[in-house]
């Protein structure tokens, strides 16, 4: 083969390349956006992408990947079996997901625990029914509540030093969920989109209007009833890509002899948070891990969690508080400032 042949045949690989990019690009640009909704891990799924395929089968079924491994409600996940001692072994999920709340339970000094669900059902708030939460009975669960009474082994088996150590992942699972299904979705090069799980946020790239997607923030109503929402918005977020977790008490709470208890458990008392601060949420590099220092921040309170702001430049937040005169008050990162619309 001649140079002027070799030349002329680079010279068509080059133009074909060329024309595919830039068809790829026109396909992107002019696909259209895809919703899809429902429910999953006892809430609810809002999901928009731009694609000119349809890959919501493949999001459910990587959502049911997460369920098997990481929900208490389904009997035959991993987290159960393991809770049950009907295997010390996690699946890759599970261990991805350990790794990072031991992490996050280092930085806030045990305010996140996923050791907590003997407490948390104690309370009324996980999948058994409620009972009675004497002083006594918390007594008796505090000695197997504590992240640091569990590990996981090189061999990725989950080692409790008490068989009734019981794991709670539902103040990650969810933020995890929206990481796979936003995974999903780059996989297949898909540039924008939102998804939503429970109020748990990844987005990115633009949305079906050509600017950043928007994301509210909800205002804590002062109900007193567990029927209280709060579905008031009292600022909304503007940026083109976004991990957002929000944990709040006045979301899930109920009232017992006219007391209101909330459903964040302090895992260092053994009892329902009771402080100033009503929501938190928390802009992260993953989903996951706004989830769970959300979480945290809740059970900290709102000094506690400013400090740790300002030690840990990966994490943003927006806190919603009362003041001493039991008025709503809000503190958030500077550098929110130019993403914030009042």
């Amino acid at each position: 083969m001649g140079k002027r042949t070799k030349h002329i045949l680079s010279a068509i690989f080059l133009l074909a390349l060329i024309a595919g990019t830039a068809w790829i690009l026109i396909d992107a640009n002019t696909a259209p956006y895809r919703r899809m909704e429902g429910k999953i891990f006892g809430t609810y799924y809002h999901i928009t992408y731009q694609s000119s395929s349809d890959y919501d089968q493949e999001i459910l079924d990587r959502l049911g990947q997460v369920d098997s491994s990481l929900s208490a409600f389904n009997p035959q996940s991993t987290v159960s079996r393991i809770n049950r001692n009907e295997t010390d072994a996690a699946d890759q999920m599970l261990s991805q997901v350990f790794d990072l709340a031991m992490e996050v339970s280092d930085a806030t000094g045990g305010a996140f625990d996923i050791t907590v669900a003997p407490l948390v059902n104690l309370w009324g708030f996980g999948f058994k029914n409620s009972d009675d939460a004497t002083q006594a009975r918390i007594d008796s669960i505090m000695p197997f509540v504590g992240y640091s009474k569990i590990k996981k082994t090189k061999s990725g088996r989950i080692e409790k030093e008490d068989a009734r150590i019981m794991l709670d992942l539902s103040a990650i699972a969810k933020g995890f969920g929206s990481d796979q299904a936003a995974a999903v979705l780059r996989k297949h090069g898909i540039a924008n989109y939102m998804v939503e799980i429970g109020g748990e946020i990844c987005a990115a790239g633009l949305n079906p209007d050509g600017k950043p997607w928007t994301v509210g923030i909800v205002k804590p109503s002062d109900g007193d009833t567990a029927s209280a929402t709060g579905q008031e918005i009292t600022a909304t977020l503007q940026k083109s890509d976004i991990c957002m977790a929000t944990s709040g008490n006045y979301r899930n709470f109920y009232v017992k002899d006219g007391r209101r208890y909330a459903h964040t458990i302090n895992p260092h008392t053994g009892h329902p948070v009771q402080h100033s601060l009503l929501s938190a949420t928390v802009i992260a590099p993953t989903c996951a891990m706004a989830d769970a220092y959300a979480t945290a921040f809740m059970v900290m309170g709102i000094d506690k969690a400013k400090a740790l702001l300002q030690s840990n430049t990966r994490l943003k937040a927006y806190l919603i508080f009362s003041d001493k005169n039991n008025n709503m008050q809000e503190w958030h990162s500077p550098e929110l400032n130019k993403y914030l619309k009042q």
